[in-house]
């Protein structure tokens, strides 16, 4: 117990440090390249964050635990949406680029679909969906570079002016690849030992793996995004926010239904009633926050404050009914 505790707090730091070096070099990057912060947070940033989910939902996958992957990236896009993002909307509400900000929400609901028609209409989710799922990806990647590429921020490049006699493109990339890759060694730190000692607490197990797995995979977006709200950079973590929760449906469980198909785990009801719980309530609390980040926010053109207040309260009834359900 005493050496995962340890491990534990080990991981935690080098998420920090790996947190800060990754926007270091992903904001040197954006300015160079005049990418908005949020096509960049959506992209580069978020494909570094999502690297825990990655691992964790391939593991699972790939020792035969389907319900690893599913928990996982479903657990994983509420804890960013209604705690990680909820965080930055409270700190920092203000201004959105609504036009930046589109893209990545239509192809969340797209990705969103493929997954509901998996969960609900077959009940399973085969290898083929799998590919279609990274198919999705491949896309969205394509799409928002190319449209941050022909929109570039003019101010940003201004900036990066003065920012480059005190580092170099490769030192940014260094910076880049070493932070993604201390961010995945603390993150597996945190998971592993975090699950450890919520098993040796009595924590159930389906809350260990909805909850303290999806929250410690996630660990890596609310360092960024706290990284990024102290260096004045807070739409890149509302970008890195709902480009990782595009990665979560299409990409982390694209990889691990490609490598091993699973059927939607039906061991956990709702107060016994013999209702899927993920079906009835996990699924429907994922759509519901985006939700209530996204569309207040194309139509007002704005976060504000209350929606990271509700979001936040919508997290913590999610935790707690986690353990009454």
């Amino acid at each position: 117990m005493f050496l995962s505790v340890v491990l534990f707090a080990i991981g935690l730091v080098l998420l920090i440090y790996g947190g800060d070096w990754f926007v270091d070099g992903a904001t040197g990057i954006a300015k160079r390249f005049r990418l908005p912060d949020i096509v960049v947070g959506a992209t580069v940033v978020s494909i570094g964050t999502t690297l825990p989910e990655v691992m964790v939902s391939t593991t699972g996958a790939l020792q035969g635990s389907g319900a690893m992957a599913y928990g996982n990236a479903i657990g994983s896009i509420i804890c960013n949406t209604s705690l990680i993002a909820a965080i930055s909307i409270v700190c920092n509400p203000g201004p959105v680029n609504t036009k930046s900000m589109k893209p990545p929400a239509i192809f969340f609901y797209l990705a969103s679909a493929i997954y509901c028609l998996a969960a609900y209409g077959m009940g399973t989710f085969p290898r083929w969906l799998g590919f279609i799922m990274l198919t999705v990806f491949a896309v969205y990647m394509f799409l928002t570079v190319r449209n941050g590429l022909r929109n570039p921020d003019t101010a940003a490049s201004e900036e990066a002016e003065g920012e480059e006699k005190e580092r170099k493109l490769w030192q940014e990339l260094v910076l880049l690849v070493v932070g993604a890759a201390v961010i995945a060694v603390g993150a597996d730190l945190l998971v592993e030992h975090g699950q450890i000692i919520a098993i040796e607490l009595g924590v159930p197990a389906t809350v260990v793996a909805l909850l303290f797995v999806a929250l410690g995979t996630s660990l890596p977006e609310l360092v960024t995004t706290i990284t990024s709200l102290r260096k004045g950079r807070a739409s890149l973590g509302v970008g890195n926010v709902i480009g990782a929760n595009i990665f979560n449906l299409v990409l982390v469980s694209g990889v691990a239904v490609s490598l091993a198909p699973f059927d939607v785990p039906v061991e956990n009801t709702l107060l016994n009633t013999g209702l899927n719980l993920s079906l009835v309530f996990d699924i429907p609390v994922m759509l519901a926050v985006m939700s209530l980040m996204i569309f207040p926010a194309l139509m007002h053109k704005k976060l504000s404050r209350w929606q990271g207040v509700a979001l936040l309260g919508i997290y913590a009834a999610f935790v707690v009914l986690q353990f009454v359900l």
